[in-house]
């Protein structure tokens, strides 16, 4: 091939940049909505709604039906999942997708970002304790009379990202920067307390052996990262044997999925100027070979890591496609007189209500104030008390691991019933509540330069690392 046609690919974008009547039609709004931040909430509301609309239908029988199908999967004659429903294989496999992003997410913000800092950790991290106590001890307030289940405490705590980011962007460049990275940093390490709390507290009977071998093979999977190894297809072989001895250990196999993302490398082989003097290097070329490309594309891959590759890589899938199917399988609720009324006289609907809404706005919002007051820590530039009180009010939009842990907790249709019943009332009051709260407390118009957007610093060798692969294809 020759240079000036390897020059024009490397300057071409993906088909999404051309102009064909797909790719103007279709694909560019698509990739448009996907990159707002919100999309990820709105996709998971239709999906909720789309649930609860099917199961209170005449097709209500389908809904059942479909999710109760029995789902077997063998490997010869060995039984990697069986017997368990459509539903189960969403929450047991697919959803060790979604964890093992949230791995990567807690890898990356341990690494470079705010989990990094000491500093920035200590209020975000406080407020994230009292919005996982206060939660907890206000469920099991609730329920420790006749007709009470204790042991759904865990079902309030978490903080669901998608939503409560979804929420606050809404308000667009009204929230300062360092209230959404707040919100954030204290949904991670929300998510943090929720994967101990599921691991420790709603697994099965444990296995000591299969609970060795997973973490043997974590272990050599650790080991073959040392000794840079980085042919992709082991680490998914190793990966799949590592959850499956999860899942037969009685630890929840989703617990995988977070292990193996807080071992992937969250900091980059090289940095963004030798990664731009490669890319200029190769279009600089009087004559490109294949041996070329490669090399290139390999080292301008590597000036982003391995954590934040597969995280944007997988994120558009968990976020469009798991946590909707997820939501769609696990939301549906029958709304009736008779279920309405159940919750209302319910323990667990009210100990849920009352931990999300209560627990969590008061838990994160005391714990600040004390962590300020006490001069522990102090809040960021550009945020107010006041601002902070609208965000714990977001942060008690408990959706979806607030019914994960449902699903694992809970098998009585009744109290699964009022369990959801509580999650979606409380967290449609709180999304309403907090966002009527950040727009009286947040300015008109938040013009700090401090809060612009952050550029991807390295998303121009990313690009030539992409172009770079489309030049390899062509010259195969």
């Amino acid at each position: 091939m020759s240079t000036d046609n390897h020059t024009s690919l490397l300057r071409q974008g993906s088909w999404l940049t051309g102009n064909s009547t797909i790719a103007r039609k279709i694909g560019q709004p698509l990739r448009r909505f996907m990159e707002i931040q919100s999309a990820g909430g709105v996709v998971l509301l239709i999906a909720t709604f789309i649930a609860l609309v099917w199961i209170n239908s005449p097709l209500q029988d389908t809904y059942i039906d479909l999710w109760a199908t029995k789902v077997d999967i063998y490997v010869g004659n060995v039984e990697i999942f069986g017997d368990h429903s459509l539903t189960q294989f969403i929450n047991d496999i697919l959803m060790v997708l979604f964890f093992f992003v949230v791995g990567l997410e807690i890898k990356r913000e341990a690494t470079v970002g705010q989990l990094a800092d000491a500093r920035s950790l200590a209020l975000p991290v406080i407020a994230a304790l009292g919005g996982m106590v206060f939660p907890a001890v206000t469920y099991i307030f609730f329920n420790l009379g006749d007709g009470g289940e204790i042991t759904g405490w865990g079902i309030p705590m978490a903080t669901d990202i998608a939503f409560a980011l979804g929420v606050v962007s809404l308000l667009s460049d009204r929230v300062p920067r360092s209230l959404k990275i707040f919100l954030l940093t204290v949904a991670i390490a929300d998510d943090i307390g929720a994967i101990l709390v599921i691991a420790i507290f709603y697994s099965d009977s444990l296995s000591l052996t299969w609970l060795l071998a997973a973490v043997l093979f974590l272990v050599i999977i650790r080991l073959m990262r040392a000794v840079k190894i980085w042919w992709f297809p082991i680490y998914i072989l190793l990966g799949a044997v590592a959850w499956w001895a999860t899942y037969k250990s009685g630890v929840h196999a989703t617990i995988a999925g977070v292990a193996l993302g807080l071992i992937t490398p969250a900091k980059p082989l090289l940095s963004f100027k030798e990664a731009q003097k490669t890319a200029h290097w190769l279009e600089g070329k009087q004559k490109i070979f294949v041996v070329d490309i490669r090399w290139a594309h390999f080292n301008i891959a590597e000036s982003v890591s391995v954590a934040e590759r597969l995280e944007k890589l997988l994120h558009p899938f968990v976020t469009f496609g798991i946590v909707p199917l997820f939501a769609l399988a696990n939301a549906g609720v029958v709304i009736s007189n008779d279920s309405i009324s159940n919750a209302l006289t319910s323990p667990i609907s009210w100990g849920i209500i009352a931990g999300l809404l209560f627990g969590k706005t008061v838990g994160i919002w005391l714990f600040t104030w004390i962590a300020v007051h006490l001069k522990i820590t102090s809040l960021p530039s550009g945020m107010k008390m006041s601002q902070v009180f609208g965000v714990s009010i977001i942060a008690a939009i408990g959706f979806t691991v607030a019914l994960f842990i449902t699903s694992l907790e809970f098998t009585d249709p009744d109290i699964v019933s009022d369990a959801k019943i509580g999650i979606l009332a409380a967290s449609a009051v709180a999304a309403t509540i907090g966002m009527y709260v950040l727009a009286k407390t947040c300015p008109r118009k938040f013009a700090s330069t401090d809060d612009k957007p952050d550029t991807d610093s390295n998303s121009q060798a990313v690009e030539a690392g992409n172009r770079a692969s489309q030049a390899i294809d062509s010259s195969s």
